[in-house]
């Protein structure tokens, strides 16, 4: 696919990163000279230095013959007028821009062809406030993931000495709940001056205690099993409810109204260094959300708040630097868990298996967002795992005998590539990803149906002997991105195969 990028700046570099590996033809424009010439050197793309919404830089660009604009510059305004062009001068099929405003969603005039012509808005702060919001609903998890409008979910655990299924086999552990819609797809074993390593998910496979294991699973099994790997007692985690927010930028705002709607659940601090934007915070979030003007890594500060009683400390600001040190200072002081917004990869990279319990980076966070537009056949949901190596798939099955190599096949019938593990199915969903959505926002499994006017969707466990249908939205976990091609185009409709 050839994809057009404008912007080289964080959310570009990582967008690229990631396409270029997937071997895409790739071109990023930005003013900067010498970013792009930092990005030539690393990545096998080409650089077109100038404007983006002058005409002759998209055509220098390959505008023409482009499939995808994925305009993510720093300004709003440069990015929309960037989709407008490339679709009225260059008809570029799909334009996706980066918006921070909340302004446009609300009236889809404002996007349509005959407006500013996107496609698909991202926003990272948006899809970082998302994140941090599952992440504080599951306390135990690492990462969150939603497949299925929220039917189903992927979540990574740290097992710990002593919960109930550390030291169980897989195989004991199928046999022990042989009916429950759980799946164990990944583990990643820490070992002494090495990086974590890949384990397989066989049944002979044994959990210890430190590995970071992968789970799928329904959407109602995800708190028990979390539990199960985490807890000594498999009792369900206390519920988050002391919040600290280091910075008061654009994402700890989002994230301070998000949390401020829900009266009466969290108790919310917001820390924030510049004393102007102390009082823009204080005039527009909810009264009850108490802001201090101060420095993050201030110990004295951290300790008079109250540090030690927080659920959840949440280091947001633009500096890495800073929400490293605040995130481990907040920790040696007592804090339960500790996340870190890092924009570094290499930072991110160092931080992971550390005190630091959650390393995020935005633009990991949206990542899936602009990949389900890259991806051939009919995928719903694509998420970007262990900072980018690892994927999480849902492919829908489209198709009938004569056209698709896949239904009405088992699933041991499939040329899936070795490492794949195919973790879910979800069956029973309306046939079309607007209907999923409106589902997942309705609500959770049964009456989310219901309120639809719809069945109940089925989550299956695949084995051997599964045979899949039409509409089945199947979700893999991919060790490596590399495998990705191979399972699209097993699951790919044509006129005919052979």
């Amino acid at each position: 696919m050839k994809i057009i990028i404008l912007g080289a700046g964080r959310v570009g570099e990582t967008v690229a990163d990631s396409l270029v590996s997937e071997r895409n033809d790739i071109t990023v424009i930005d003013t900067d000279a010498e970013r792009l010439r930092d990005l030539e050197s690393r990545f096998d793309l080409r650089g077109v230095v100038g404007n983006g919404i002058e005409p002759a830089v998209l055509a220098e660009a390959g505008a023409q013959d482009t499939d995808l604009l994925i305009a993510c510059a720093a300004q709003d305004e440069t990015n929309l007028v960037c989709c407008k062009i490339a679709q009225l001068l260059f008809n570029i099929p799909t334009r996706i821009a980066r918006v921070r405003s909340t302004g446009l969603e609300g009236d889809e005039r404002l996007l349509s062809a005959e407006g500013f012509a996107v496609d698909r808005i991202i926003c990272p702060e948006e899809s970082l406030t998302r994140y941090i919001g599952k992440l504080i609903d599951y306390p135990e998890a690492m990462q969150v993931r939603e497949f299925a409008g929220g039917r189903a979910c992927l979540v990574s655990v740290r097992a710990r000495l002593g919960a109930p299924m550390v030291g169980d086999t897989i195989a004991a552990l199928r046999a022990s709940a042989p009916d429950v819609p759980v799946r164990l797809v990944a583990i990643y074993r820490r070992f002494p001056d090495e990086p974590d390593r890949f384990v397989a998910c066989a049944g002979e496979t044994r959990i210890e205690p430190g590995d970071e294991v992968f789970v799928l699973a329904a959407q109602e099994h995800i708190a028990h099993v979390l539990s199960a790997l985490h807890r000594r007692d498999a009792a369900p985690a206390a519920p988050v409810r002391r919040i600290m927010v280091a910075g008061g930028g654009r994402v700890g705002l989002r994230l301070a109204q998000q949390l401020g709607q829900q009266q009466g659940r969290f108790h919310l601090k917001v820390i924030e260094s510049d004393p102007q934007r102390c009082v823009e915070l204080a005039s527009v979030l909810p009264p009850d959300v108490l802001v201090l003007q101060g420095d993050t890594t201030d110990e004295d500060l951290l300790g008079d708040e109250g540090v030690e009683e927080v659920d959840l400390f949440l280091a947001l600001t633009d500096d890495d630097e800073d929400n490293i040190m605040s995130c481990l200072l907040a920790k040696r002081m007592g804090a339960s868990r500790v996340l870190a917004l890092i924009n570094r990869r290499s930072y991110a990279d160092l931080m992971h298996g550390t005190q630091i319990d959650i390393a995020l980076s935005p633009a990991q966070a949206m990542l899936g967002e602009l990949l389900a537009f890259v991806r051939q056949g009919d995928v719903q949901a694509v998420h970007s795992l262990r900072r980018g190596v690892a994927e999480a798939l849902e492919i829908v099955v489209r198709g009938d005998r004569k056209t698709s190599r896949v239904v009405g096949r088992k699933v041991s019938e499939l040329a899936l590539p070795r490492d794949v593990h195919m973790g879910l199915i979800v069956r029973g969903l309306p046939d079309g990803a607007q209907a999923v959505s409106e589902i997942g926002e309705a609500g959770e499994g049964h009456e989310a149906a219901q309120a639809a006017g719809l069945p109940a969707p089925q989550v299956i466990i695949p084995r051997s002997s599964t045979v899949l249908e039409r509409n089945d939205h199947v979700v893999f976990f991919l060790p490596h991105k590399r495998l990705v091609r191979e399972v699209e185009k097993l699951f790919r409709v044509s006129a005919t195969f052979f």
